[in-house]
């Protein structure tokens, strides 16, 4: 990592990820929040990022401009503009793009021709030549010629740090994911049209079966896999707070006592700060501000022969904001990063 000068940061999408990560950056030591672009207004945007319904209020001055957000003292430049090809990131070191719309390279492509070094995507890329990375899994595909890549989704950083100590522990033959997630901004209050018939209802008074790209973004995690693994998604009436819930067959019976004896060891060693674990009985608004990927519920598992059952808690939002920030660091220290001006 470049110690000399903070690594400057854009923020494309000032929504939910946008904003959470702009929180959790806002007095990092090495990460600076230079430029944010969002297609509402400063105002608004202002506001939000101040009162915060899930994570509650941000206790420092806020003050906005047609083309300013300061916070804390400190100003952002802002701009409000829906054309990617119009944008300047000049002396910007990394764009990550929240807008959840840009998924191609081509689209990709203009952030970097507008002044970015480096692009991080924060959902799963609609293009496989673009690296998808989950930290404390696989983030040594990284190299120094890389200038776009994804930070996958939630839920993929949330279950593949589980597949890989069971893969480790006993081998795996087939895994099904179902991911138990809070509702999200692509369903709505009352019933409204939508291409997914069951996600066009309200969001907040049924649980709500759907798909998931988590099990797609895992075979790209896990490629030796991708024939053996599948998925499903269950929304449910809470604003923030989500598990997976993963039933594997494996290689060699195993005991309850072996499987979280290999997740306690991992949560201590190897996955630390990625993986926690616990014993308590929780329930979903306990995770919630929790910066790990994966709460593992130790009481939740289950083995029968070799079928085993595992649950994984996280909060969608935080938990994946703080990867961010650490993909960040990890990019930025790639030899063709941050040139200084």
């Amino acid at each position: 990592m470049h110690t000399e000068a903070p690594i400057r940061i854009g923020i494309n999408g000032f929504g939910r990820i946008g904003r959470n990560l702009f929180r959790l950056l806002l007095h990092h030591p090495t990460i600076e929040v230079v430029a944010v672009n969002d297609i509402a207004d400063a105002k608004t945007l202002g506001h939000l990022l101040k009162y915060d319904s899930i994570h509650g209020v941000l206790h420092e001055s806020i003050e906005t401009s047609k083309d300013t957000i300061t916070v804390a003292g400190k100003t952002v430049r802002f701009s409000s503009e829906k054309d990617v090809s119009a944008l300047n990131w000049q002396g910007i070191d990394i764009v990550v793009e929240c807008t959840g719309k840009f998924r191609f390279r081509e689209q990709l492509q203009k952030h970097l021709d507008n002044g970015a070094k480096k692009v991080i995507l924060s959902v799963p890329p609609s293009e496989d030549d673009i690296k998808t990375v989950v930290l404390g899994v696989n983030e040594g595909i990284l190299n120094d010629e890389d200038t776009i890549i994804s930070n996958a989704s939630c839920t993929t950083n949330n279950a593949a740090p589980m597949l890989q100590v069971v893969d480790k522990l006993c081998g795996i033959e087939q895994a099904y994911i179902t991911t138990i997630h809070s509702y999200t901004t692509d369903q709505s209050l009352h019933d409204q049209p939508h291409r997914d018939l069951r996600r066009a209802r309200a969001a907040g008074q049924s649980i709500v079966p759907t798909t998931t790209g988590a099990a797609k973004a895992l075979t790209k995690i896990f490629p030796e896999l991708a024939s053996v693994i599948g998925g499903c998604g269950i929304r449910v009436p809470v604003p923030n707070g989500s598990l997976t819930d993963i039933t594997l067959n494996v290689r060699r019976e195993v005991t309850i006592k072996e499987v979280n004896e290999a997740f306690k060891q991992a949560s201590e060693k190897e996955l630390k700060g990625i993986l926690q674990y616990t014993e308590d009985p929780i329930v979903s608004i306990d995770i919630v501000g929790n910066t790990h990927s994966c709460i593992f519920d130790a009481q939740m598992t289950s083995v029968i022969g070799k079928m085993v059952k595992i649950i994984g808690w996280y909060d969608n939002e935080i938990g994946y904001s703080s990867r961010i920030v650490d993909l960040i660091l990890q990019f930025s220290s790639k030899k063709t990063s941050l040139s200084r001006k």
